[in-house]
């Protein structure tokens, strides 16, 4: 190895792109050549996969390993009970974890690793069923499988033809067929995903309801059509919600204040002592039911320019406020 440092100077840009956009190449033919092997052989690993009773338990050596701990991960969020289990673990104790209503998937590109091979005897004293997941399958690992997934690449990324790349390449994405595929033949919902990831952005998006985030109760800023624009002013101001909705004699919503209406009038008149909230208000204002998601609450203000939406019941009548200013802070702007 070249222990020399490089400078700026030595770096032949067109050199580094070019071999760039080889392993891309490489990676995307292998990727494109997969489809022609989602097959007959893939949609009963499928069904098998389907009917687990238990869960699918995931192995591999080094990057295959690896590859198989991100397969453990999308099943586990999509609705696949998963786990992994690091073959040499396995002989150590960690077998205890599998059970015979299990599903095993064996990740090898070679067909032949020592750990798995040793491990399959073990795996058939259970009786639990295998899926291979080989570059080879003439392999040892696929001759004691009930379903072989081949994987074979024509070659490598790395120029040596020896560090797995386009191979873990096509396993990763051949874990995602599998695991998107279960998601949709189990009807897998939005709700569903939403379970699985209470935290974070996500969660909050799919979660996270406008009668969570309102203002509602006395702090909702609510007058009559027939009050002075006096005293809806002083409404609008108290509660600093920056609007007042307006309500007729039934209670329910007929049409709202807003800061901007206020300064849109004043540019046209500073007579407003006779004025009443109905001489002002905006009718038909933009409203959302206390059910609706957060996210939604947030699309529809940005789609018109607006930073609150009256919550509305089935009665029409105003349960509450949601703010703009507090969806963000809760974490809902897209990104």
């Amino acid at each position: 190895m070249n222990n020399e440092q490089t400078t700026v100077s030595d770096i032949d840009s067109a050199d580094i792109i070019n071999r760039g956009r080889r392993v891309v190449e490489i990676e995307s033919k292998a990727v494109q050549n997969l489809v022609n092997k989602i097959d007959e052989t893939f949609a009963q690993a499928v069904e098998m996969l389907l009917k687990c009773k238990g869960r699918v338990v995931v192995t591999g050596m080094g990057k295959s390993g690896i590859v198989g701990k991100k397969i453990v991960a999308t099943m586990n969020s999509t609705g696949t009970p998963a786990i992994y289990l690091h073959p040499s673990d396995a002989v150590h104790g960690d077998l205890g974890m599998v059970r015979s209503e299990d599903i095993v998937i064996c990740i090898s590109k070679s067909g032949n690793t020592e750990e798995i091979v040793n491990l399959i005897p073990l795996l058939q004293r259970i009786e639990v069923p295998i899926i291979a997941i080989v570059g080879n399958p003439d392999s040892k690992i696929a001759q004691h499988a009930q379903i072989i997934l081949d994987i074979s690449v024509e070659q490598e990324a790395c120029s040596l033809d020896l560090a797995p790349t386009t191979s873990t390449t096509a396993t990763l994405v051949l874990g995602d067929a599998l695991a998107v595929t279960l998601l949709e033949k189990r009807d897998f919902t939005r709700e569903d995903f939403a379970r699985f990831h209470p935290g974070g952005h996500i969660g909050k998006r799919l979660l996270l309801k406008v009668q969570e985030m309102m203002i509602k109760g006395d702090a909702t800023p609510v007058v009559s059509e027939s009050v002075s624009l006096t005293d809806a002013i002083i409404e609008i101001t108290s509660k600093r919600l920056g609007a007042t909705c307006i309500v007729d004699k039934g209670g329910r919503l007929s049409g709202i204040i807003t800061d901007g209406d206020l300064r849109r009038l004043l540019g046209r008149t500073l007579n407003i002592n006779s004025l009443t909230a109905a001489d002002v208000m905006t009718k038909n204002p933009k409203t959302i039911r206390p059910d609706t998601l957060a996210a939604t609450a947030m699309q529809q203000m940005e789609m018109y320019s607006i930073t609150q939406l009256v919550v509305v019941d089935e009665r029409y009548t105003p349960v509450g406020i949601i703010h703009l200013h507090d969806l963000v802070k809760a974490g809902l702007a897209q990104r």
